[in-house]
């Protein structure tokens, strides 16, 4: 092990068998769902490294480069062109990861089991120095890209994952996944999933709640049990309590989803965006068959298939008219009886 001492850096992919036992560089394997050569890449930036060459042959470099952090400064070389770099270039060869000012090297995907645990103590313990909250260390997961701001509560089974940032005051868990996120102040997040999403300010998620990429979730807004996001916009204090799913779609503020709701947003070829203005009530197992427009104030009746525009302040009623038939279930009754003597 050693430090290094030159401001640029190659990196050789692979090297000597420097293979897991599934045949992937070990410098690509993840530690805490981090690629090594990310972590190897940061702790070299932050040491002053100012550029880097990624040595390996052409099926590797796609994933190769896609380990340095955007607006890195690295270009990628052929074996051939990386074995004729000069002398003022630190080349390394072999499988390392960062520990404190050295770089360590290792060799077997045991080796590397084992500086996974010591990393993922440091991690915990690193972030409990800073205020957060941790119940308990052993059953919570995070990546060395995560921050957290002071006085958030992490809960037991909880994974926080890639470029995520999480705000003041929150609670985490338990059993909650969030990868690359933007988590604002005051968010709950309970038991549930949340990807490549910006969740507003005193929003609450959760339970069972999966929220995919591509979704911008206002301030104060409620997702609740077995409710699906994707690449949706909401705005300030809409609400759905449960059983419901939002896509491609652009919610205004204050609007209440009734049980059972669903954006209809697939022809079978290709999809389309649902709007709906502000402050708009829809009613349980509506279906929203887009595109379509719902406009502000509007309200829509329980059980109604919205397929055509909605005015603003309008009731859309799209179902058929319910009738009685006095006396049909104690004569349907009667009749399977007999057949059932017969």
């Amino acid at each position: 092990m050693k430090p290094v001492d030159q401001m640029r850096v190659a990196v050789f992919l692979p090297n000597g068998g420097a293979l897991s036992p599934y045949g992937k560089p070990l410098m690509l394997q993840e530690v805490l769902f981090c690629p090594v050569l990310t972590w190897c890449v940061r702790a070299w930036k932050s040491r002053g490294v100012e550029r880097f060459f990624l040595v390996c042959e052409e099926p590797l470099r796609e994933r190769g480069m896609a380990c340095f952090p955007q607006g890195t400064d690295v270009t990628w070389l052929t074996p051939e062109e990386g074995e004729a770099l000069g002398d003022d270039v630190e080349k390394v060869r072999e499988p390392v990861m960062p520990r404190g000012e050295m770089m360590i090297a290792f060799h077997t995907a045991q080796e590397l089991g084992r500086l996974q645990d010591a990393w993922h103590r440091e991690i915990i313990e690193g972030h409990q120095r800073n205020g957060v909250l941790i119940l308990d260390g052993a059953a919570t997961y995070i990546d060395p890209r995560v921050t957290i701001a002071p006085g958030t509560l992490i809960l037991p089974g909880t994974i926080l994952r890639g470029e995520t940032a999480i705000g003041e005051g929150c609670e985490i868990g338990p059993g909650a996944v969030v990868d690359s996120c933007i988590v604002e102040g005051g968010v709950t997040i309970n038991a549930s999933q949340v990807a490549g999403s910006t969740i507003g300010a005193g929003s609450d998620v959760g339970p069972y709640a999966h929220i995919r990429p591509g979704c911008q979730v206002g301030p104060k807004c409620h997702i609740g049990a077995f409710v699906q996001l994707k690449n949706c916009n909401l705005g300030e204090g809409t609400k759905m309590s449960h059983l419901t799913y939002v896509g491609d779609s652009d919610v205004g503020r204050g609007v209440n989803f009734g049980c059972g709701t669903v954006t209809s947003n697939y022809d079978g070829f290709k999809k389309h965006r649902t709007v709906i203005g502000d402050n708009v009530f829809i009613g349980c197992n509506t279906n929203l068959v887009a595109p379509v427009e719902v406009g502000e104030g509007a309200y829509i009746a329980a059980g109604t298939t919205v397929t055509k525009n909605v005015p603003a302040d309008s009731l859309a009623v799209g179902r058929a008219r319910q009738e009685n038939k006095e006396g049909w279930a104690r004569h349907n009754r009667a009749m399977k009886a007999r057949n059932k003597k017969q």
